[in-house]
C-alpha cells in the first residue's frame, strides 16, 4: 500500500506547517563581512561552493587549504584561489553562465558555521595570484566573490552529525578505494575492472595527490 505524500508548492503552505523564524533569525543576515565573519573566514580551512548554470542545474564543490587561503579583500569582497582538481571545472563553467554563488565555511572544532551568498567572477590578478602561491606554485586564476549576504549558522547540523567527534569517525576500509568505486561505476555490465587496472588507477590517484596538490 502506497501513501499519497503531500507536495508543498508555495511558501504559505510551508509556513503553515513549519512556522516562522524568530525576529533575530530573520534579521541576522548582513550585507557585508563584519569582524566576526572575517575572523571565521581567516580560521576556515574548508568550505563548500554552491553554483548553478543558466538552466538552474546545481553543483556543490569542496574547497580546502590552510586557514587563510580565502583572501578577504574588503568588507564585500573575497578571493578564492582555484587549485588543481579533476579538470571538469563544473563550478567555473557555472559561474561563467550564472554568477550567483553560495559559500559555507567550516572551522574544525567549531560547531557553528558561516554562510556567504553573492556574485562571483573568474579573474586573473597577478598580485592576488602571488599571495596565493604555495610550494612555489601559483594558481592560474581565482574566484572573486562580491558578498551580498553573510550570516552565522547555528550548530544543530554539526551536533546531530557529530562531525568533529572522534568517536564518530568511520574506518575508511568500510568502502573500497576511490579508484575501484569509480571504475565499477563506469564499467559496462559485462566487463568489470580487473584488479590490475584498479591498482593502476589507485596508484595514479595517490601520485596525483603527491605531485599536483598545488
Amino acid at each position: 500500500m502506497h501513501n499519497n505524500p503531500t507536495v508543498f508548492s508555495t511558501e504559505a503552505e510551508l509556513r503553515e506547517l513549519l512556522g516562522h523564524p524568530t525576529e533575530l533569525a530573520a534579521r541576522k543576515a548582513i550585507p557585508y563581512l563584519d569582524k566576526y565573519c572575517k575572523a571565521f573566514i581567516e580560521r576556515a580551512p574548508f568550505l563548500t561552493l554552491a553554483t548553478a548554470n543558466a538552466e538552474g542545474h546545481v553543483d556543490v564543490s569542496p574547497r580546502g587549504d590552510q586557514p587563510g587561503f580565502v583572501l578577504i579583500l574588503d568588507d564585500n569582497t573575497l578571493f578564492l584561489p582555484e587549485r588543481p582538481g579533476n579538470a571538469r571545472y563544473d563550478s567555473l563553467i557555472n559561474i561563467v553562465k550564472n554568477p550567483r554563488v553560495g559559500l559555507l565555511f567550516f572551522v574544525p572544532g567549531f560547531e557553528d558555521m558561516l554562510r556567504v551568498n553573492g556574485r562571483a567572477q573568474l579573474i586573473h590578478d597577478e598580485q592576488l595570484i602571488a599571495r596565493c602561491t604555495v610550494r612555489g606554485k601559483a594558481p592560474r586564476l581565482g574566484i572573486r566573490v562580491i558578498v551580498e549576504e553573510a550570516y552565522l549558522h547555528c550548530a544543530k547540523a554539526i551536533k546531530r552529525s557529530q562531525l568533529w567527534s572522534a568517536e564518530a569517525q568511520r574506518d575508511r576500509s568500510e568502502l573500497p578505494s576511490l579508484g575501484k568505486m569509480i571504475l565499477e561505476q563506469t564499467a559496462v555490465a559485462d566487463a568489470p575492472p580487473s584488479d590490475e587496472l584498479i591498482r593502476t588507477v589507485d596508484e595514479y590517484i595517490e601520485d596525483n595527490y603527491r605531485t599536483t596538490l598545488y
